[in-house]
């Protein structure tokens, strides 16, 4: 059987996979899009602990994909939660980063401008600070995306949804029939995926970031 042939016979579950790994994927960016931005809004007015912030999500980002899912198969087991974990950890770094990065980027001098208006320090980081800094957020969370779209391939070691179980099926039956078809079928799905993903980001900055700021 031919790669179309392949596609052709078995359409209804690579669309499913491919909804179940986009789902996953944006779910897990959008998680850790949330952890991230608290502990970066947390820690950025302290060099020590954007120092420690970033040390600690980059040390997760340093583990191996199946050594982590190793050990969080004892703790989770197997399935949907253990590879959102996983993603979510490994998401975290790019986000927790650049929100820093953008924070430590506002103008003091607009703070303070803020602030001599009447604004709560709330109101200050809300409404002008985390606005000044969604630029660099929102490439975080960009940078995340492209990443855990293929980290979720290996989360299929964990029985993690998605095109991961089409590539490791081939390559675990290496050799036997349709074998090829399902790695390739599988790879080729996540850079497509990958590249719609990114086409929605660019789509999101253009109407998120006002032409000023994207320079």
């Amino acid at each position: 059987m031919n790669l179309f042939d392949y596609i052709s016979d078995r359409a209804g579950k690579l669309w499913l996979e491919a909804y179940l790994h986009t789902s996953m994927v944006v779910q897990c960016t959008v998680i850790a899009a949330v952890l991230g931005v608290l502990i970066g809004v947390a820690v950025y007015r302290s060099p020590i602990g954007s120092a420690v912030a970033t040390a600690l999500a980059s040390t997760i980002l340093t583990v191996p994909s199946f050594a982590l899912l190793g050990l969080l198969i004892p703790v989770s087991g197997l399935g949907p939660t253990t590879a959102v974990i996983a993603l979510v950890l490994y998401g975290l770094l790019p986000i927790v980063r650049n929100t820093i990065v953008g924070l430590d980027g506002v103008d003091p001098a607009v703070t303070d401008a803020a602030r001599g208006i009447g604004m709560s320090r709330f109101g200050v980081l809300t409404r002008v600070e985390l606005r000044l800094a969604w630029p660099a957020i929102l490439t975080g969370m960009r940078v995340a995306t492209q990443m855990l779209m293929g980290i979720a391939v290996i989360a299929a070691y964990a029985k993690g949804p998605g095109f991961g179980a089409e590539v490791f099926s081939g390559l675990t039956n290496a050799g036997s029939t349709n074998s090829l078809n399902q790695a390739v079928t599988g790879t080729v799905g996540v850079v497509i995926l990958a590249l719609l993903l990114d086409g929605v980001y660019v789509m999101i900055k253009r109407f998120t970031v006002s032409r000023g700021v994207r320079g």
